[in-house]
């Protein structure tokens, strides 16, 4: 699918930047909300064993997650501003709960420090994204197939428990994120140029928000695979 950016008056430039930031802003919001829930549940001994020491609350939760984002991306289109950050936020502290898991696995040094490598990288292909003249649009399907590809590869692989297609996963997923960021911060710009409304700009931006703290929190955790500490 391809897009016809609008081009207009340095006001409506200015206009589309504005809402840009917003989608950051949001996504950080985001990213902040599930980080403190983590960091929240991982210092509670009852939270864990109530989270992690029952496997139904635990896949309760996964499945309230799948069921949260597809209903989120999938309308926020059509909801009000108000409820779609709402969802947005609450999506977001869901993934804190199962999130605390790798303050339990991984070392608070390793995992901050991939942190701010993941910040780096997703920033960089986020302005390639950006300010690039290339349409990346022709990626969408690709990278769609491959996304696919990676969660079949880690379902079978979690039957198989093979160390090699383990790495071979991880260091794929870490490319097709790599690549998602970019795409995906073009096609939100040029969505951005689409709308006309401040309703469609807060549309715009959750939507926008909840694409790339997905992008974000998938390279983060395939970057944790190479760069943390286990305890």
């Amino acid at each position: 699918m391809s897009y016809s950016p609008y081009v207009g008056s340095s006001t409506d430039a200015l206009r589309r930047q504005g809402v840009m930031n917003q989608v950051y802003a949001w996504m950080m919001a985001g990213l902040l909300v599930t980080g403190a829930v983590a960091m929240f549940v991982a210092g509670s001994p009852a939270l864990v064993g109530a989270i992690f020491g029952n496997s139904l609350i635990f896949f309760g939760l996964i499945i309230a997650q799948l069921a949260l984002v597809w209903i989120l991306s999938a309308n926020v289109g059509r909801m009000a501003p108000a409820v779609a950050t709402s969802l947005f936020l609450g999506y977001s502290a869901l993934n804190g709960l199962t999130f605390a898991a790798i303050f339990l696995v991984y070392t608070s040094a390793s995992i901050a420090s991939t942190f701010f490598v993941t910040a780096g990288t997703f920033g960089a292909m986020s302005a390639v994204g950006y300010f690039t003249k290339r349409d990346l649009s022709n990626l969408g399907g690709y990278l769609f197939m491959a996304v696919i590809g990676l969660l079949l590869a880690s379902v079978v692989n979690i039957f198989l428990a093979n160390s090699t297609l383990y790495w071979i996963i991880t260091y794929a997923g870490v490319l097709i994120f790599v690549a998602l960021t970019a795409y995906d911060t073009q096609k939100i710009k040029h969505m951005i140029a689409e709308v006309r409304d401040e309703v469609g700009e807060r549309r715009v931006a959750i939507y926008g928000a909840l694409t790339l703290y997905l992008d974000f929190i998938n390279l983060f955790l395939f970057m944790l695979r190479i760069l943390g500490n286990r305890r």
